[in-house]
């Protein structure tokens, strides 16, 4: 996917995605403090305005960091911090990538995990987005075939999610809950399920 296609296939995404704020927020007030719909809505929001500013000569670099950005300076809280960490760490993996394969998606992923692992202090089993990041680097390893690629991404995050039901949530304001935690998905891992899932629909969208 050459960068003009990328910076395209981002904001018809996100797009979708902030459709998505409602449950986010619904999710997070159970488990934190409700301000995840909000992040999500602001910071999408952000980074379409902001890919829409950049020249046509934009590398997968430049879009990958405007879009950090954009997220970041949308919103205060931890949540954008940790995205855009993420999504720094991402760009750096592509530093001499012209046309993003899906080796070049899974090093961005993989990436972007160990970041929020490293910046949130956090672990895979600690009930957070980075259970649904992790698996969805692991889903794409070996993968050959886009729409196969995206196919397994997008189970991989719902198992994900499914599975972060029976955690007790360790980090951030959900980890107040303690037991009580248990029974409820993690809206961070549930909002980058849709995230991408977003992103098949935003691919069917511009055929």
């Amino acid at each position: 996917m050459e960068a003009e296609q990328l910076n395209d296939r981002i904001r018809g995404s996100l797009a979708v995605l902030i459709d998505s704020a409602d449950e986010l927020r619904d999710l997070d007030q159970a488990l934190g403090d409700g301000d995840l719909g909000i992040t999500i809505s602001a910071g999408s929001a952000a980074v379409i305005a902001a890919l829409e500013q950049l020249p046509a000569d934009s590398t997968p670099v430049d879009i990958a960091r405007a879009s950090a950005k954009a997220f970041a300076n949308a919103n205060p809280s931890t949540m954008a911090a940790l995205v855009a960490g993420a999504l720094l760490a991402g760009s750096r993996v592509w530093a001499d990538v012209t046309d993003v394969t899906i080796a070049d998606a899974q090093a961005f992923a993989a990436a972007a995990a160990t970041s929020i692992a490293q910046r949130g202090k956090t672990q895979i089993g600690d009930k957070t987005i980075l259970d649904g990041l992790a698996a969805v680097a692991d889903a794409l390893v070996d993968q050959t075939d886009a729409d196969e690629a995206l196919a397994a991404a997008i189970t991989a995050a719902a198992a994900a999610v499914e599975n972060t039901k029976d955690l007790q949530s360790r980090r951030g304001r959900a980890s107040w809950l303690q037991e009580r935690s248990i029974g409820m998905a993690d809206p961070g891992a549930t909002a980058l399920q849709r995230f991408v899932e977003s992103w098949k629909i935003a691919g069917v969208d511009s055929k």
